[in-house]
């Protein structure tokens, strides 16, 4: 029996991990890290790079390398997050035939799920060279806040990688069964997951190997890159009032910015000061110019404090949800590498008036639990009863533009639960049905995950037909939807298959482009 491994499908980096002898062991990669940069890139030679060596040729290739896909992945061309990044990257974001975002690169355009999916196979890769054998089997975490078409992405990338994804499971739950692995007793746990792209918070309770979460809440559009963006707008702030030289327009000067401001933020989680030194970061009228601009830990705190001030209300949302007080946390666990900064750290103690738990690394917790909960899968003893909950609120578009819920966010997976509606018409023969995920009440303001139409209802007046829905969601957070006439037994059903998501042809067609370029590889090596 081959194998099974926990991949932590990071913004910034990705992490693998598997049991072994009952212990959980991260896996380094060839350069003996433990994480792995998400990034990908193709070199002015057609040739493809993933992970470290990607990231070594981001200024020189800036334009051709990709990072932080994940804030794309599943969502829209036209939501605000896309035009966001599309405004903020050096690569190219376009236009989907699907309506999702696509990175081109050298005139072709890749999708999220296939970038993705080339972090996967990495991470597959590392996987397999240290266990000797191939591995086909996977859990993959998402951010709890990720809704069904971001899910479904991630399932599609895996696919793509030569994986079968047996469980999706949230990064914040993740952590929590890394964190409660062979622990006795009962604990309330708030796990504050805040990574490179993407912020979590969930509260659970754990108590005799059963993991419930009571409540989860988040942000898919708010993390480090978001704090590193705010220390190289105030670089370039600065040395363009010293300097007179606007860097923005220059790319290879934006990613060794970026690359800097990264490389700070860190030191100062660490040191009280730093100093960025960049030489040659610009040419002027009598030479080259040079940036060097010391910043200290106060500064960086007043630049992001809005940041970590916007995830403590979202904790704030999710706490009240749990139906519990701050006072009632046991335990704060921290996740995600910013975490480290000790703002985010004093901003959280104070808030659950405790300090956080130091057990655990923020970097590798969400791996390890993934690993974790794939030999409970496998494994015939019940050694762990996972009881995750729905992020967002399901139901579909009603008459008058309303939003009907059948499904309230927090709610135990898997569930089932079904209302009956009825027609607005007379004699009306079809209904359509809009799937909709999200908390406003107008169904417009909602994520359109899908719709399909019920056909052959019997001729009556409005209000008469009785039209059962039924919402499906597995233990993966993917939601299926039927509707059934009661009076004719007429049904029709989908499994979710939102704008953004991949048909089975195209998964195929990227799984044999990459095939090909695999053989041309080989070839062109001999």
């Amino acid at each position: 029996m081959s194998r099974v491994i926990g991949i932590d499908l990071g913004t910034t980096n990705s992490c693998v991990a598997v049991l072994e002898n009952g212990q959980p062991t991260v896996i380094s990669n060839a350069g003996g890290y433990k994480t792995t940069p998400s990034m990908f890139a193709i070199t002015q030679d057609g040739k493809r790079l993933v992970g470290h060596l990607a990231k070594r040729q981001a200024i020189t290739n800036s334009k051709h390398t990709v990072y932080a896909c994940k804030r794309l992945i599943g969502r829209r061309f036209d939501a605000p997050e896309v035009q966001k990044s599309i405004d903020l990257s050096p690569y190219d974001i376009v236009r989907g035939p699907n309506d999702d975002p696509r990175i081109e690169i050298g005139g072709k355009a890749f999708t999220c799920p296939e970038v993705s999916a080339t972090i996967l196979r990495e991470m597959k890769r590392v996987a397999e060279e240290y266990l000797g054998e191939p591995v086909s089997e996977a859990v993959i975490t998402v951010p709890a806040y990720f809704n069904d078409t971001q899910r479904q992405c991630t399932k599609d990338a895996g696919k793509i990688a030569g994986l079968e994804v047996l469980r999706i499971i949230n990064e914040p739950t993740a952590a929590a069964l890394a964190y409660g692995f062979n622990r006795p007793g009962e604990e309330r746990v708030a796990v504050y997951d805040l990574g490179g792209g993407t912020f979590d918070i969930s509260i659970l309770e754990m108590s005799d190997g059963v993991l419930e979460v009571l409540a989860t809440s988040g942000d898919t559009f708010l993390g480090g890159e978001d704090f590193d963006r705010r220390v190289v707008q105030h670089l370039l702030d600065t040395f363009r009032e010293s300097e007179g030289i606007d860097l923005r327009a220059d790319p290879m000067a934006l990613q060794r910015l970026k690359d800097a401001a990264e490389k700070a933020k860190c030191d100062l989680s660490a040191r009280e000061q730093t100093e960025v030194n960049l030489p040659f970061i610009a040419s002027g009228d009598d030479g080259p110019r040079h940036l060097s601009i010391e910043i200290s830990r106060d500064t960086l705190e007043r630049l992001v404090e809005d940041v970590v001030s916007a995830t403590l209300k979202t904790v704030e949302v999710c706490v009240k949800d749990s139906g519990l007080q701050p006072g009632d946390i046991d335990q704060v666990v921290l996740v995600g590498g910013q975490t480290r900064m000790p703002l985010v750290q004093s901003k959280v103690a104070e808030y659950f008036g405790r300090r956080a738990h130091k057990g655990v690394n923020p970097d590798e917790v969400v791996a390890v639990g993934a690993a974790i909960q794939a030999e409970s899968l496998l494994s015939d003893e019940d050694s762990v009863l996972l009881l995750d909950v729905t992020p967002l609120s399901l139901g579909i578009a009603t008459f008058g533009g309303h939003f009907a819920r059948l499904i309230e966010r927090n709610t135990t997976v898997p569930v089932r639960k079904g209302h009956i509606f009825t027609t607005t018409r007379d004699n009306q023969s079809a209904v359509k049905i809009r799937v909709l995920q999200g908390e406003a009440d107008a169904a417009a303001e909602n994520d359109l995950l899908g719709e399909f139409v019920l056909t052959g209802i019997r001729p009556a007046r409005k209000g008469e037909p009785e039209i059962d829905v039924s919402f499906d969601i597995d233990a993966n957070g993917i939601v299926s939807v039927s509707a059934r006439d009661l009076a004719t037994g007429k049904e029709q059903s989908i499994t979710v298959n939102a704008t953004g998501t991949l048909s089975d042809e195209e998964i195929q067609q990227i799984i044999e482009d990459q095939e090909l370029y695999e053989v041309a590889l080989k070839e062109g090596e001999e």
